[in-house]
């Protein structure tokens, strides 16, 4: 094509632009790529020198040259954000172009970028058969593009292609949305909800980040506690904050966020940040808050609050589900002490073998579930106890060897009483009641198992019993003092106990004696 020919371009006056940002002052991550691809260098500085100050929806453009089609193959493979591509029909071959529509389309499977076929020979390809046969968006001949025309060409391709990728990231972002909801209905406890229900929201945010530029910096959930806040758990510069912990430091913007959010009762959506709010029918409060660097279109609130209704309604589940667990624990609890308060002995003992057993559990590398059966189940580790005799069970000397043997039943009581429920946790303390006088050596009773053969589950409960009951007064001894109670963890190491357990326990004492001191008799 003759150089007179491509200054056709600048015959009519440029369309008016009044608020023309320069594409050099703009984060070239916020300009729309445009891809020139011309085997005539003339084209790609006439179309640069045109396109210079063009902008639309407030984003510049950046344009990129290709000088045949496989470079511009090569391009199209790497960057996957071209919004609109002009195509030269000849330049290696005479149907180069055409070639690399259909590869664009089918091979590389693109149905975004926007596709306008430019020719300077229309007779090798005509328009109506090109624009049948092959998926091109417009069809232009070189000698028609006029600077206005080119501009306008432009502005309708990007309208086109900004509408195709609005339409995507919906699609996206609503199958975000359902993804999430199924994750968080899942989920079993509050800690774990909120996590996860903080870690998908923000997912669903920075999924829309291309057309949104969302960048997500940071956020934690929180619960409020009377007139303060709790950490309940948190991400990015946020995510070293410990669970439990008042969130009475952090700075007074974003305290006064959670504050505006808890006073309304509803979503907080500012320029800088947003706040999330639920709340159970129990009246429990609980916020995320999310910062990001720029406001949510409306669209992105829409995929937020289709996302907290779900949020929401599996909050409301999980709830009533830590309600009944938390019941069910008590109520365990309270049926542990009873069958040591008949024996005379502290219904303290058995919150303290519960939690020194989750503790030991934690350590052993239990999973988070797996903890909190162990914790609710080994307050029923003694409750075969209920079927010996008082006479037996308080004497305050030396049993017989036939009172032993009577003694010793209470581990059977305890199995058979629990064995035929279905519930985890009773299965857990079933196995708990009937191990956990099990030794490591296979003395023990009933069933003399030894090593691995016991469950792990008895063999922590046993270490467990046995730390504090004789750290604790009994109708029988007075308490041991600390150093004698781990000489004789030293002396059973592989005997009674579990060496694991045992080298656990002592290395981990300073924790164990505050569990104790957390429930003194």
């Amino acid at each position: 094509m003759a150089t007179e020919e491509l200054f056709q371009f600048a015959d009519e006056e440029p369309l008016s632009s009044s608020s023309v940002v320069p594409s050099a002052l703009v984060p070239e991550e916020s300009l729309w790529k445009v891809l020139v691809i011309d085997d005539e260098e003339e084209v790609h500085s006439v179309t640069h020198m045109v396109l210079a100050d063009f902008e639309f929806a407030g984003r510049g453009i950046k344009l990129i040259s290709a000088h045949s089609a496989s470079e511009a193959e090569t391009i199209l493979r790497a960057e996957n954000d071209i919004a609109v591509a002009l195509v030269d029909v000849v330049m290696e071959t005479d149907d180069a172009g055409l070639k690399l529509v259909r590869t664009i389309r089918e091979t590389l499977n693109n149905s975004k970028t926007r596709l306008v076929l430019r020719t300077g020979q229309p007779g090798q390809a005509p328009e109506e058969q090109v624009i049948v046969d092959y998926d091109i968006n417009d069809y232009k001949d070189k000698t028609e593009l006029t600077s206005i025309k080119l501009k306008t060409l432009l502005y309708s391709s990007l309208r086109s292609y900004r509408d195709i990728v609005a339409l995507d990231n919906n699609r996206r972002g609503l199958k975000q949305v359902i993804e999430s909801s199924a994750t968080i209905f899942e989920l079993q406890s509050l800690r774990r909800f909120f996590s996860a229900a903080l870690m998908q929201l923000t997912s669903l945010l920075d999924l829309r980040s291309d057309a949104a530029y969302i960048k997500l910096a940071k956020g934690f959930a929180a619960t409020s506690v009377e007139d303060h806040f709790e950490v309940m758990a948190g991400t990015g510069d946020y995510s070293a904050l410990s669970s439990g912990e008042t969130l009475k430091n952090l700075p007074l913007n974003v305290i006064k966020a959670l504050c505006e959010a808890n006073s309304a009762r509803h979503n907080i959506y500012s320029e800088h940040h947003i706040v999330i709010f639920f709340e159970s029918t129990q009246g429990a409060r609980n916020l995320l808050y999310i910062e990001n660097f720029s406001p949510l279109t409306e669209t992105d609130k829409q995929l937020v609050e289709i996302f907290c209704t779900n949020a929401s309604i599996a909050f409301e589940n999980v709830s009533l589900k830590t309600e009944i667990e938390e019941t069910q624990r008590e109520t365990v609890c309270l049926l542990g002490e009873a069958v040591e308060n008949r024996s005379k002995e502290s219904g303290s003992h058995v919150q303290r073998v519960a939690d020194i057993s989750s503790f030991l559990g934690q350590l052993v590398g239990l999973s988070e579930q797996e903890i909190d059966i162990l914790r609710a189940a080994a307050p029923l580790h003694d409750l075969g106890k209920i079927g010996i005799s008082d006479i037996i069970l308080n004497k305050p000397g030396k049993h017989t060897p036939d009172e032993v043997a009577l003694m010793r039943q209470h581990v059977s009581i305890g199995y058979e009483m629990l064995k035929r429920s279905s519930r985890p946790v009773l299965q857990c303390a079933a196995v708990v009641a009937q191990q956990h006088h099990e030794k490591w050596d296979g003395t023990g009773y009933p069933q003399s198992l030894k090593g691995e053969d016991i469950d792990i589950r008895g063999r922590i409960v046993a270490v467990a019993d046995v730390f504090d009951a004789l750290s604790s007064r009994r109708c029988y001894k007075k308490e041991w003092p600390l150093h004698d109670v781990i000489e004789y963890f030293n002396q059973q190491r592989g005997k009674q106990f579990d060496p694991n357990l045992v080298d656990l326990l002592i290395n981990n004492l300073d924790e164990i004696v505050a569990i104790r001191a957390r429930f003194r008799d």
